[in-house]
């Protein structure tokens, strides 16, 4: 599966929740030309979350949607408003950056290998959440960062890239957790590069790189 838009700008819709890190780390990276795409509009659940501050500051397209009346998803009608916002914004790629909603149903069937997602940790490893918290526990010396193709499972879908992040002894959660989102400000925006441009294709569980792989590596992080 090929991702090219052709000749029209690749467009990017980015949901959120929170801060926006990883929003920042990829708007700026196509501000800069390294990932040639372009933030369409940036949608939240969340009416004073912060990803909207900073898609404005930027002169992005940033509306709050209502999830609706379901705690962990989004119900049927913001569901339908949030497939309905994507469509008319012409995103070809629906970039996940810190939603904390289940999607499923029709979002994926309309979306279909077109939604991504980063997650804190190495997967499968440690799904769900807080995954830096559960490898910590778990005593593993390595963990990461995974960018991954969104499913109908939780953190199941197709892997992208991945980045190792090494346990230091004396760690806390908090300071893995900042390395571990270093990490994702790198990986995202390369995985997402590399999408817009066409040189990830799909066949099955597999992803097929056309590109060599080390173009996709963050830099390690101690």
């Amino acid at each position: 599966m090929s991702l090219m838009s052709g000749e029209r700008t690749f467009r990017l819709g980015v949901l959120g929740s929170g801060k926006g890190s990883n929003f920042v780390a990829i708007a700026d990276a196509c501000s800069a030309g390294t990932v040639p795409a372009e933030v369409a509009v940036v949608l939240s659940d969340v009416e004073n979350a912060l990803i909207l501050e900073r898609a404005r500051e930027r002169g992005l397209s940033a509306r709050f949607i209502p999830p609706g009346k379901f705690r962990t998803k989004l119900d049927e009608t913001a569901e339908a408003a949030y497939i309905a916002a994507l469509r008319e914004a012409r995103v070809d790629l629906v970039v996940l950056a810190g939603f904390m909603r289940i999607l499923k149903g029709e979002f994926l069937r309309t979306f279909a290998q077109r939604v991504v997602n980063i997650h804190p940790a190495l997967l499968p490893s440690f799904p769900g959440l807080e995954a830096w918290k559960q490898a910590l526990d778990y005593g593993v010396k390595v963990t990461g960062v995974t960018v991954h193709f969104v499913d109908q499972g939780i953190d199941t879908g197709p892997i992208l890239a991945q980045q190792t992040v090494p346990v230091l002894a004396g760690d806390t959660p908090a300071t893995l957790h900042a390395r571990i989102q270093e990490a994702e400000r790198a990986l995202y925006p390369a995985a997402i590069a590399a999408l817009a441009r066409g040189d990830v294709k799909v066949q099955g569980r597999q992803t097929v790189w056309e590109t060599p792989s080390s173009k996709l590596q963050a830099p390690n992080t101690r």
